[in-house]
């Protein structure tokens, strides 16, 4: 008897201590409520900071389409980099396209900005703003190194802001000051030559404009278009046997052929009045010029706020030149003869 109570004690302490078990490993299996609630608000605060990296780690590629290498849009070019990398460092990467004077390369390059998704498009002169516009209607659009954005974009009544995913920075220096520098310089002259490029809209824009402030000021003009670098020599050239002064406009086509222009001008005694600096370091005697770099700049500082969301691109208006300096040609107006008053900077 004392025998089987004995075995009956012993198990019912092993069913005691197995039971007590059971409910411990439960307890280490089944957090408590509020257990739970600390570790869903840990996971919710670390996905928050996920969230806030990853906004603060946003990498941006920004396409440039640039219509042919010279001197005024390379400036404009490097400003608008070197601006964009100072706000943004190494979170931008630049796609660099050059369309080597060729207008429809400007649409392929375009087009493939378009399919690569990139965030914003540098349109660097008109034929490659004018590709831009009509490849896409969402990726927002900078232009620079353009002249006149009604024209460029066929917007009539144009007040400053294009409304859409296109602004920008025009190069428009004052053209009615760019005629008082033909007064200023060649008074006794009778007959100006205007010579640009008929493919591009803005420098017939500038043409027209600029030869209605010359004839207020006595002088006789005519136009002389040529539709790319093949005919520019045969019309530059008729053009100086038949004037005394030639004004060129800020035209690419004419930027990228100074040599074959001074080469023609030159040896005539031609004197060249010109739109912008580039141009007048190459073929030219004086400008009313601005800075292409820091136009390039000041585009840069417009794309860091369309990319970081602190403004609305269809609600910017285009910007232009804070300033305008004369500059002039010290080397070809020695060999012309011509001499330079005060207020104007030699070209370095």
């Amino acid at each position: 008897m004392k025998k089987l109570l004995a075995m009956l004690l012993v198990l019912t302490m092993a069913v005691s201590v197995t039971a007590c078990g059971g409910k411990g490993d439960e307890k280490a299996e089944a957090p408590s409520e509020t257990q739970e609630g600390a570790s869903q608000e840990e996971a919710g605060a670390e996905d928050a900071a996920g969230t806030e990296a990853s906004a603060d780690g946003a990498e941006y590629v920004v396409g440039i389409c640039q219509l042919v290498q010279h001197d005024a849009l390379d400036a404009a070019t490097q400003g608008f980099k070197d601006a964009l990398t100072e706000e943004l460092g190494d979170k931008v990467t630049f796609d660099e396209q050059n369309a080597s004077g060729d207008v429809p390369t400007c649409s392929t390059i375009v087009n493939q900005f378009v399919s690569d998704e990139v965030d914003l498009i540098l349109a660097n002169a008109t034929p490659a703003l004018q590709a831009a516009q009509a490849g896409t209607g969402t990726i927002p659009i900078l232009g620079t190194s353009v002249t006149e954005y009604g024209v460029a974009l066929n917007i009539s009544d144009f007040d400053g802001t294009v409304g859409t995913n296109i602004s920008g920075t025009s190069d428009l220096a004052p053209l009615d000051q760019q005629a008082q520098i033909v007064k200023e310089l060649f008074p006794d002259a009778k007959n100006v030559g205007l010579v640009y490029c008929s493919a591009e809209a803005n420098s017939q824009y500038q043409v027209d404009t600029v030869q209605g402030f010359l004839e207020e000021l006595g002088y006789t003009c005519k136009q002389y278009s040529f539709a790319d670098s093949n005919d520019l020599s045969s019309v530059t050239q008729t053009a100086v046997d038949e004037n005394d002064v030639l004004y060129i406009p800020t035209d690419n086509t004419a930027a990228n052929n100074t040599e074959v222009i001074r080469n023609i001008c030159e040896p005539a005694k031609m004197p060249v009045v010109v739109g912008e600096e580039g141009i007048c370091a190459g073929c030219g005697v004086a400008t009313l010029s601005i800075s292409y770099y820091d136009l390039g700049v000041a585009t840069g500082k417009m794309a860091a706020k369309i990319l970081k969301g602190e403004a609305d691109i269809s609600a910017m208006p285009i910007e232009y030149a804070p300033q305008f300096t004369k500059k002039y040609n010290a080397e070809l107006c020695d060999s012309l003869g011509i001499t330079i008053p005060e207020g104007y900077e030699a070209i370095q």
